[in-house]
């Protein structure tokens, strides 16, 4: 079956789905193979679940004409992501970087929202399968698309460009994260530098960051460039408060102050970013406020919670040096006395781990702080003066044992370490 027949039959059947679990009905199953699973073993069952079709990649049941049969089922679903993408001439935004990816596409798609129908990544599938059910998942209605991409590696964002074309592109920084995979800081540029060239080459336009020295000389070159920043760009902000959301003063592209629900100044690029993508794509400043204003964080992304009489910032989604400096930095900076630091180890930093690991507890020990619990991967094999545990069950038992009251708190770690556990009830 060629592809262009398989999307005739997505035309009739516009619900794709990698997962038996998430089977609904008329819905095609894609047989996809990891290290640890084969969705093969799974295509009847999707088929009795009530999917239309199953695409499958190894020996079907010859008899069962609900079985397409392919070479590979992952390019397969990459490359009808890609030919239901080319049906569309709206701009179709990709965000990528090292940290606020995430934050910062939900914040676009939030203001952008107001203006168009516009749709965008469901939480984190910005991955070589996340990133095409997204495309699948667009309407024949969008008007815009956001659509994320993380990397941990060179040449992924390059092959992610290639089924979701970008129009529009966004780096919002490149820093010490999935070092050991990229090859340390500047295997990070490169790589993140990917979808730069793919705009360059296909005459599109980038979203560039103007404070960062380093984006502005990735961006050389590209045909048209559209600034944010602080100071000497197209939309200028800048933090007025962050005791403990951050406020935001628009100083040129929009004359508004923000009142943000999200922790830390470290966020100000993100917001500048959104506001600067309402700005190009003539969202009203108003419009571009009351988006913004409403946007409330989940999913352990500098949450606010309140436990109690603590305050908790529970930014545990994920850990990579340059992100933990700045949660750190800022969580020193608030106005509050008793406080806590719960960090989990950084994870995919190779060689430079320890190191990165050091640095860490070096930036600690300048603070004060009521309590330090380091817990997990290279933490362990460092000496420090603080608790030391082995993962986020071990910091969970200890934090409910000091029976803290009136205290704020930082929590904070790479993914597998799982640092919301710390406020799960036994």
């Amino acid at each position: 079956m060629t592809i262009e027949q398989l999307y005739q039959l997505y035309l009739q059947y516009p619900l794709v789905e990698t997962d038996t679990r998430k089977i609904k009905k008329d819905a095609i199953f894609f047989a996809l193979k990891g290290p640890s699973f084969n969705g093969n073993a799974f295509a009847l069952q999707a088929l009795e679940a009530g999917a239309a079709y199953a695409v499958v990649d190894e020996a079907a049941d010859a008899v069962n004409e609900r079985m397409i049969a392919v070479d590979d089922v992952l390019s397969t679903l990459q490359q009808l992501a890609k030919y239901h993408r080319q049906q569309f001439s709206i701009p179709f935004i990709a965000i990528t970087g090292s940290n606020g990816k995430t934050t910062t596409k939900e914040l676009v798609h939030a203001v952008l929202s107001t203006g168009f129908r516009t749709y965008t990544t469901e939480g984190n599938l910005n991955n070589h399968i996340g990133i095409p059910l997204t495309i699948l998942r667009i309407k024949k209605d969008a008007e815009m698309a956001v659509i994320e991409m993380g990397a941990n590696h060179q040449r992924e964002i390059a092959g992610y460009c290639e089924y979701v074309m970008p129009t529009h592109g966004i780096i919002t920084n490149a820093g010490k994260a999935h070092l050991e995979g990229f090859g340390g800081e500047e295997g990070v540029k490169k790589g993140k530098g990917e979808l730069y060239d793919y705009i360059r080459a296909h005459q599109g336009v980038a979203l560039v960051m103007w404070d960062y020295d380093y984006l502005r000389q990735m961006s050389k070159g590209l045909p048209t460039i559209f600034t944010y920043g602080t100071h000497d760009a197209a939309v200028t902000g800048e933090a007025v408060k962050s005791e403990p959301f951050l406020d935001v003063r628009f100083t040129k592209g929009i004359q508004e102050l923000i009142h943000t629900r999200l922790v830390g100044d470290y966020n100000l690029p993100n917001i500048l970013c959104a506001a600067a993508a309402g700005v190009f794509f003539n969202i009203p400043g108003a419009s571009i406020k009351a988006a913004i204003e409403a946007y409330t964080p989940s999913n352990s992304r500098s949450q606010l919670i309140k436990k109690g009489t603590n305050t908790i910032i529970l930014d545990a989604y994920n850990a990579n040096p340059s992100s933990m400096k700045a949660a750190i930095e800022n969580f020193a900076k608030l106005p509050a006395t008793d406080k806590i630091l719960i960090l989990g180890g950084m994870a995919e930093l190779g060689r430079e781990s320890l190191e990165e690991h050091e640095h860490i507890i070096a930036l600690i020990n300048r603070y004060k702080w009521k309590n330090v619990v380091l817990a997990g991967g290279d933490f362990l094999k460092i000496d420090h003066p603080y608790v030391k545990l082995d993962n986020a069950g071990q910091a969970r038992d200890w934090f409910q044992r000091q029976h803290f009251t009136h205290s704020t708190v930082l929590i904070k770690g790479s993914r597998s370490m799982q640092m919301e556990k710390v406020l799960e009830e036994q």
